[in-house]
Order: C-alpha cells, then structure tokens, then sequence
C-alpha cells in the first residue's frame, strides 16, 4: 500500500565509512519519542575511536544536522478509490441492514439493482445473480427486508454500495401498502374490470395529451405521432407529474381536455422513475379522473416494469409514453397491411370452404349409390321438361280462356256503363234546360206586360195620384182616422193635412157645414 506523507523513516548511513556510524537520535527537551513533528529530530554523530577510548562519551560535542524535508505523496483518483474501498471492504465485511427496496430493477445480465432507504438515507445495492437465484420471494418496490452483505465502493462512480448476499423480507413500506389498498378498493368497486374498458378509436380526429410540458416524454409523443399520423390534431393539457399537490392537478388537467369537443381519446403519461416519482398516478382522485372520462384513455406512466393504479383503470396500459403514442394510431402502411391480411384471409376462407365442397362433392360422387344418379337425374329432367312442357300448355289454355270470358264480360259491362247512361242524360238535360230557360223568358215576358198594366191601373186608383192632382187628405191629431166629415170636429181640436210633399198641421178655429 502506498505511504503516506509524513510517514517517512530516516534515511540509512552512507556505506562509505570504514567503520558503521552508529546514530543516536538526541530526543531535545519537550520533545516526546516517536512524536510526529513537520521537522525531523536532531541528530549527534559519534566517532568510533573517540567512543572507544572514551565509552561514556563525556566531553564530546554533539554536532546538529539540518532537519529532513517531508517527502510530499500525490495518490490519484483510483488510487484514493482504492484505499476507501479497501478500508470499507475491512471494515464492513458483514452488515445486516434493514430498509425498504426502490428503484428495483433486474437487468439483463441477471443482477438486480436496487435502492436501500429509510426515512432518512439511502443506500444503493446490488444482488448477483449466484445469489438472486436462491432467494425465495422476487425483491420490489416498497417491499421492507434486512439484507446481509459487505459494503464496496464502485469505483467507476465513486458511490459506496451493499452488495448483497442474503435477504429478508419484512413487510411492505406505507407507499406500498397504500398502493395495495387502493388496488383492493378500486377493484372491488369494479374500476379494474375488462368489460367497461372502451375500444380505441381507429383515425382519432382529435388526441388529448396530459403530460408536464417540460419533460422528455411530450417530446417522444409529439414526434411519434407526427410521424406515425401527421394530421392528428394534438390537444395538450400540461400539469406537473411529480411532488405535492400533483396527482389534483393531474385530475383538473384530464377534466379540461375531456371537455374539449371532438377529442377521441387521451394519453396521460410521464416518464419513469422511483414509485415516489411516479405516486402522483397512484392517488384515488386520479384514478377516478380516469374512469370518469367520457372518452378512452390510454396510460402511459413509467417504463414497463412500472405499474401504476392509473395503468389497471385507463382503458389500454402502454409501456412507455412512446408505446402510448404507438398505439393511439396506426401508420398508413400499417393499414394497408391490415386491409391486404384481411383480403388474404378472406380468399382462404373462400378457397378452403370451396374445396371442402369440392371434397364432398367427390366424395358423395364416389359412393355406391350414386353409379347410376347421372341417368336417372336426365331422366328425371325429361320428365320435368313434359311436365313444364304441359303446364305451359294447360295454362296457357287456361289463360286463353279466362281473356275470352274477361272480354264477353267487359262487352257485357259496356252496355250498362254509367258513363254511357250520363252522355245520354247530360244531352238530355242540356235540351231541357234550353226549352226550361225559352218558356222562363216567355213567362217573364208575359208576367212583366201584366205586372205594367196592373200597376198603372193601380198607380190610377192610388190616393198618392190624387194628391198629386192638388188634393189632399185630412187625418185627426192621433193620425188614426181620416177625416170626411167636419161636424166631426170641432173647434180647437188638431188635425193633421197630408200633402203631395209633406203634411200640416192645424188647429180648427171653425167649422162650415155642407150647405155653408
């Protein structure tokens, strides 16, 4: 292992001399042995023949040396690396560490790495594939266990890690239990069912989008579908898809792009992430947004190992938002490809059901029976061409007869026809009404000379006449009784004078008799 600074030991004595000079470190007052000090301790030299006449060494000077310079050591990154991990490997070779797993993910390779926390750290973990294989239950998400290992550092990164070689479960963590409880109430409530999941429609004319407007997963969406279908009309409904308050505004954000008119389906995703990053999705108001929904939704939340309550609700679960966008629509040639399998299957199950009348055809030709069917069948056309042959005969003489009947009985019919009867009657009557309109003018003619002769014999005999001649009549006051004779009256009674044009009235101031 590499030295470090200050550690340095003094250097040897020079090999030159004859005879080895024995150094003897002077330890100067203060001073404890063996201190480390940033000046190296003074030094006394000694010769050997005045130490050997001399053993005690009185009357000697020492003689200092100047101080050693510490020698400066440069470790390099994967040199310190090293050092740290070689302590950590040392020092926690076998922990137990109890927590709860996240971010859980099994790679290709066959090792799962996976996430250690609790309410205050986390620590990044690592279980090989030797050891994965013998554990009896597959480590999750929020699944709490006490893991056995030895703590490493990888050096690549710099980050310290467990890596584990044992592992306990110990219940679920309060997300997961939060998770499975949900899942419960929702299914019991039928939300997860596949008989309310709704088709997707084949040519959306309009494609909600409810996704944060900064993240990746927009970006992939937009650019699929534009590929995919250009003339898709894209409705965005943004909203933040992580931390507090998240999962109302994803709930708000599906309830304004449903209201949108002509909006066909909806896409809500986000990318992936830990199950606190993506628990936005696997809040209850969220998954009642989506079933509220009066159009198909599609999920796409995570990536595909990441399930979420939004994924058992939505109509259609997609891996990735870019899956999601995938199966919203389809491309042209995707289409046409389906229309030409269509046609494909269509001409098998035409050309299969043809030969399988064929193969009975053949094989109902080949039974015993049928050796003499071909004569008897052409016997029995003839007879069916006589039989046709004379019922067309019998009904056309049928016909023939019944048209003769058809006509004697029209003939018949014509005699009596109303429409006959009426020429004759409305000829009748037009002569009629000549001779009725000749005797009305000449009975008019001799009504209207006699009416003249009595009216002027009557207009002779009228009082009105005579009054014209000058005369006229007298009529008591009460214009009841004509006057003739004036013995009647008397004086000062009124009496009434009718003219030609008008009438008097007068008083009688005296009378005369006949002979006056």
């Amino acid at each position: 292992m590499s030295k470090l600074p200050f550690d340095d030991e003094p250097p040897p004595a020079p090999k030159a001399a004859p005879a080895p000079v024995r150094t003897v470190p002077m330890v100067p007052k203060g001073l404890v042995p063996g201190a480390s000090t940033p000046v190296a301790q003074a030094r006394y030299e000694f010769s050997p023949k005045l130490a050997a006449g001399n053993p005690a060494g009185e009357g000697l000077t020492p003689l200092p040396t100047l101080p050693v310079a510490p020698v400066r050591q440069v470790l390099t990154v994967s040199e310190l690396s090293a050092t740290i991990r070689d302590a950590l490997e040392t020092k926690f070779q076998n922990v137990w560490v109890e927590g709860e797993i996240s971010n859980a993910r099994l790679w290709n390779t066959g090792h799962l790495y996976f996430t250690l926390k609790d309410s205050a750290s986390q620590i990044k973990g690592v279980i090989f594939r030797g050891a994965l294989r013998y554990l009896k239950f597959k480590p999750e998400d929020g699944l709490r266990v006490v893991a056995r290992g030895k703590i490493s550092v990888y050096d690549v990164k710099g980050e310290y890690q467990l890596i584990c070689e044992h592992m306990e479960p110990q219940g679920f963590g309060p997300l997961q239990v939060a998770f499975e409880q949900l899942k419960k109430k929702l299914m019991a409530e039928g939300l997860f069912e596949m008989a309310r999941k709704r088709p997707l429609p084949a040519l959306p004319r309009r494609i909600g989008l409810v996704t944060s407007i900064d993240g990746a997963a927009l970006r992939d969406m937009v650019r699929v579908l534009r590929r995919r279908y250009p003339n898709a009309h894209l409705v965005i409904s943004p909203t933040r898809v992580q931390g507090e308050g998240a999962a109302g505004e994803v709930a708000r954000a599906l309830k304004r792009v449903a209201r949108v008119s002509h909006v066909d389906v909806i896409i809500v995703a986000r990318g992936g992430g830990s199950l606190e990053d993506l628990w936005a999705f696997n809040e209850e108001v969220v998954a009642r947004a989506i079933a509220a929904s009066p159009v198909p939704v599609i999920s796409g939340v995570g990536h595909e190992t990441d399930v979420t309550i939004a994924d058992f609700v939505a109509d259609l679960r997609a891996a990735t938002p870019s899956a999601a966008a995938e199966l919203v629509v389809r491309r042209k040639d995707e289409f046409f490809a389906h229309i030409d399998r269509i046609c494909e299957r269509l001409d098998a199950a035409m050309g299969n059901r043809l030969r399988r009348f064929e193969s009975r055809l053949h094989a109902l030709e080949a039974r015993t029976g049928y050796a003499g069917f071909p004569g008897r069948l052409a016997f029995r056309g003839r007879h069916v061409s006589e039989l046709a042959s004379g019922l067309r005969h019998g009904v056309g003489q049928s016909i023939a007869r019944r048209l003769r009947r058809h006509d004697l009985l029209r003939r018949s019919l014509d005699q009596f026809d109303p429409r006959h009867r009426l020429g004759a009657i409305r000829t009748r009557l037009v002569a009629r009404d000549g001779q009725l309109a000749a005797a009305a003018r000449r009975r008019f003619t001799a009504f209207h000379g006699r009416f003249g002769g009595l009216a002027a014999r009557l207009g002779g005999l009228s009082p009105l006449a005579v009054l014209g001649r000058g005369y006229a009549v007298t009529w008591d006051a009460a214009h009841t009784r004509i006057i003739r004779d004036a013995s009647t009256l008397r004086v000062g009674d009124n009496i009434n004078v009718t003219l030609e044009r008008g009438s008097l009235d007068a008083t009688i101031t005296r009378t005369h008799g006949p002979n006056d």
